[in-house]
């Protein structure tokens, strides 16, 4: 009677367990909607008539996520997101009165270049990513502000032959849905999570660790160089400040989206599509309604603040890399 009693209390136990786990995972998908038709009422209609505004401001978020998502799976973090797509944007604007096929090439091997170097210190020099990533922030954002502080540079009027829905939902489709495929059946996303998972687990178990790292932080680069072309194709030049916050953007949509911070096997491609549609609409909602830009933070921050505290692996915070 006893062990039976006991194995009843043991299933009450995963059962309430797994409830959770749906709630959480849940959770996400229901901000959005609630989200959607709250500020729609708010707004009077207002905020489903700015639809095609919403999506066109959400494609360069997206994209750009997608690679930072893939870098906080294996428990790393990327504060030059912004950086990179700055300077991307810029040699996308230098390169596209020659060729856009060129300017195209020339924005992701830009994006490559500098994950690459945050890549270097990060795996072989041993800095901690946040430290890293910060550092080229700053340092590439003085190179935003040198080359364009005078006057934005400007792209060729060819770019805006590719203003158009097709190519922009296009390209961001196609980036999510080959990063889907390769996270979800390849042995990429497993080795991705095994790292965030465990480290020192993934190397006895034969993972080379430190080129998967590298190899993450360029591949984060190079998309975030791909979403500069979409950036200059909706704005046509690029300012002193173009990509300005961008790493704030992104790391609080995949957060809202349900993205665990230290990454790990809790990890769902879907963070990156609902956090970004949900970061975007709670913004374009709270602007709608006329705050200010102070308030406007402060409530930001105290839903992304609610949801770092649900979910969030308070275990393994102390492992982010």
């Amino acid at each position: 009677m006893a062990n039976q009693g006991i194995e009843v209390s043991k299933a009450q136990a995963l059962k309430k367990q797994s409830i959770h786990k749906m709630i959480r995972s849940a959770l996400p998908i229901i901000g959005l909607i609630a989200v959607c038709v709250i500020f729609n009422i708010l707004t009077k209609g207002n905020m489903w008539n700015s639809r095609k505004l919403i999506l066109n401001q959400v494609y360069v978020v997206l994209i750009s996520a997608t690679g930072v998502f893939f870098i906080m799976t294996m428990g790393g973090l990327d504060f030059s997101q912004g950086s990179i797509l700055g300077i991307a944007s810029i040699v996308v604007c230098k390169l596209s009165g020659i060729n856009m096929g060129l300017a195209v090439a020339g924005g992701i091997l830009a994006g490559a270049a500098i994950g690459a170097f945050n890549g270097f210190f990060y795996v072989n020099r041993k800095i901690k990513s946040f430290i890293v990533t910060i550092c080229t922030m700053f340092l590439f954002r003085g190179f935003i502000k040198y080359m364009a502080s005078n006057s934005p540079v400007a792209a060729s009027m060819k770019v805006y032959d590719y203003d158009t829905t097709a190519i922009k939902l296009g390209i961001t489709a196609a980036v999510l849905i080959i990063g889907f495929v390769v996270f979800r059946f390849t042995k990429f996303g497993t080795y991705l999570k095994a790292i965030g998972a465990g480290e020192k687990a993934a190397k006895f178990a034969g993972i080379r660790t430190d080129k998967m790292k590298f190899l993450i932080y360029v591949l984060s680069g190079a998309i975030t160089g791909l979403a500069a072309f979409v950036n200059i194709v909706k704005n046509g030049s690029a300012t002193a400040n173009v990509g300005n916050q961008l790493e704030t953007q992104i790391l609080i949509a995949l957060v809202l989206g349900g993205m665990p911070i230290s990454g790990g096997a809790k990890v769902r491609f879907e963070n990156i599509i609902v956090g970004s549609l949900l970061y975007i609409v709670l913004n374009n909602g709270l602007t709608m309604m006329g705050l200010t830009t102070q308030a406007m933070q402060l409530i930001q921050g105290v839903i992304f603040l609610i949801f770092v505290a649900v979910f969030a692996d308070r275990q393994s915070l102390s492992v982010i890399k």
